[in-house]
């Protein structure tokens, strides 16, 4: 499958099914809230239900360089006995342990975290076996490898010594475990190679869930290392029973773009594959499921009591700064003109490979696209000069500036193909900074995708596109999403 079912920066991908519902959750760093859950009936078309860590209690994020790519790893969601369990780990929070929560629903509430103390690493899991105790597994930072414990789900007490399952076929950083059951076997599912070109995912299985684990003979059973496959870095996956009895696999990938050696810029995104059983293991199906498309485009006007559940911000949770209300949304002042580092940024998952995100308000006012807060590009207006910036590393420059710009103007960015021959050397795409006004759009820079890319900038994100209020409060009465 070339084409996500949850495209844009959606990242190590963990789905549970009850009934005919499914459920999937993705990692979110350093971005309030946390982990976020989609739903679906036919594994293919997905919507957002809530995030699990929505509130303070829940989620400690950090804001600045210093939180970027921090915060929330790799959670795994589980339907066991009637609830719902998610364990993760908070790399702020990470001597703590790991995290674990449980709701009735998937939309929430979710309890206040208990922690595993004692029990150190990322990438946990949660398996229950035929007597209903619960394991965790968890990739080990302490001791390397996949480590197991038995624990106490509802305390995060550990019942039983740290026992080492696993060390994987040789590839670097083995992690992201996973434990299933079936046919009388016990199944390991881990990814290797680290989340870049060289990711892939590996399978072992044993009599019992402690093991001792063989490994699969075909090894990897998924990577796209080393092929001219649109879909790269392919691996963390997570394998689902449907309820028709057949099984499937969510994995996470990205879709690098340009001239060698190419930039990805939306992060890694989640896709699905299919799975078939020969002699008790698990082959995966490339071509078994066609995600269909998908129209991401919206417009918020910010007229209901609480924001949509995809808003986000990093380092600091939504509900502190942005209210909605019966005039639009209520932004409370963030960083100051001249300050690059984002305070109150209210943003969106960039969600397609070309795209145009307008925001129109009342006050002083940015929207930016960004990976972080030395990657990004932004469209200010103070007064009624509106300026076009990048920030690429230390380099902070104004590429473009406009007087006399009326104040229902649209801050505009689009994100639109890189328009040269074939052959010459070109980024993943433009990143075209301007304004509208009424119908007409005003270009003002352009700025070469690839520093806002993972390539350049580093991390385990991918690009998100918001508005900041610029030191005094602002008005927003639009904000717009669309793709082609």
């Amino acid at each position: 499958m070339s084409t996500p079912i949850l495209p844009g920066y959606h990242p190590d991908p963990s789905i549970c099914r009850a009934g005919e519902d499914y459920f999937l959750i993705n990692s979110s760093f350093e971005y309030f809230p946390g982990v976020p859950v989609f739903s679906s009936r036919d594994l293919l078309s997905w919507h957002q239900v809530g995030n699990v860590l929505d509130r303070d209690v829940q989620l400690n994020v950090v804001s600045g360089i210093e939180g970027a790519s921090g915060g929330i790893y790799a959670p795994t969601i589980r339907y066991h006995d009637g609830r719902f369990w998610m364990i993760t780990t908070n790399l702020h929070d990470v001597r703590e342990g790991h995290i674990i929560v449980s709701a009735d629903h998937p939309a929430g509430p979710w309890t206040d975290p208990v922690y595993t103390r004692g029990l150190i690493g990322i990438d946990p899991d949660l398996a229950w076996d035929e007597r209903g105790d619960c394991y965790i597994t968890w990739a080990d930072v302490i001791r390397g490898g996949i480590s197991q414990a038995r624990i106490d789900p509802g305390t995060g007490t550990a019942l039983s010594p740290v026992r080492e399952i696993w060390r994987g076929t040789g590839g670097a950083h083995v992690e992201g475990p996973h434990v299933y059951t079936r046919n009388g076997w016990w199944y390991l599912l881990t990814a290797e190679g680290g989340t870049a070109a060289g990711h892939m995912i590996t399978v072992a299985r044993a009599e019992a869930i402690d093991g001792p684990y063989a490994p699969c003979p075909a090894n990897p059973i998924l990577t796209h290392r080393s092929t001219s496959h649109p879909v790269q870095a392919v691996g963390h996956g997570d394998l689902i029973e449907l309820h028709d009895g057949s099984w499937a696999m969510v994995h996470l990938g990205t879709r690098p773009r340009g001239s060698f050696p190419k930039w990805h810029t939306n992060g890694r995104e989640t896709f699905i594959v299919g799975i078939d059983w020969v002699e008790d293991w698990p082959v995966v199906v490339e071509g078994r499921f066609t995600a269909p498309d998908v129209d991401t485009s919206f417009e918020d006007r910010f007229l209901e009591g609480r924001l949509h559940p995809r808003w986000l911000s990093p380092g600091v949770n939504p509900s502190s700064f942005a209210t909605p209300g019966e005039n639009g949304l209520t932004l409370l002042a963030g960083r100051q003109p001249a300050i690059a580092h984002a305070s109150r940024l209210l943003a969106v998952r960039a969600t397609d490979l070309e795209w145009t995100a307008s925001v129109q308000g009342i006050g002083e006012l940015a929207l930016t696209v960004r990976i972080d807060d030395l990657h990004q590009a932004t469209v200010q207006r103070v007064g009624g000069k509106v300026v076009a910036r990048v920030v690429i590393g230390p380099t902070d420059q104004d590429l473009a500036v406009l007087d006399g710009v009326p104040e229902d103007s649209a801050l505009t960015i689009r994100s639109v193909p890189y328009d040269v021959p074939a052959g010459q050397r070109k980024g993943p795409d433009r990143l075209i900074l301007g304004l509208g006004v009424g119908a007409d759009f005003h270009e003002l820079a352009t700025v070469d995708g690839r520093y806002m890319s993972t390539e350049v900038a580093g991390g385990f994100t991918g690009r998100v596109v918001g508005m900041e209020a610029l030191g005094s409060n602002a008005i927003i009465s639009r904000f717009t999403y669309s793709s082609p």
